[in-house]
């Protein structure tokens, strides 16, 4: 259940930050453009889960959210690249900002509600 919950979460977090992007470029309308704008990172995201194998412990901050975080933006920004699509360095300073908080705020909020067995 504790997988489901954080993958739940980080999908959720990589979404809004699509959707949040394309609206403030009034892009907004299009699901074919949303799901052209969200694959690269969603598979980003899936790479950093298996890199740091979040499954093991989905709700650590360090080194899961970490890496996790890291991963998503580059394996993102490396797809955006091969299939064409932008990758200014303001949208890559965007993109880390916004994904460094929404996949590392929950962890860190979790940490503090949930204190970790050891």
């Amino acid at each position: 259940m504790r997988n489901l919950v954080a993958g739940a979460l980080d999908v959720c977090g990589v979404l809004v930050f699509v959707a949040i992007g394309r609206a403030s470029h009034e892009e907004a309308g299009s699901v074919t453009g949303f799901a052209g704008t969200a694959w690269p990172f969603l598979v980003g995201l899936a790479a950093g889960w298996a890199v740091v194998r979040a499954w093991r412990r989905p709700d650590r901050l360090a080194p899961v959210g970490v890496g996790v975080w890291m991963t998503t933006v580059a394996v993102g920004m490396v797809l955006r690249v091969v299939s064409g699509q932008g990758t200014a360095f303001a949208f890559v300073l965007v993109a880390l900002a916004f994904l460094g908080l929404v996949l590392l705020g929950w962890r860190a909020v979790g940490t503090r509600l949930v204190p970790h067995r050891t």
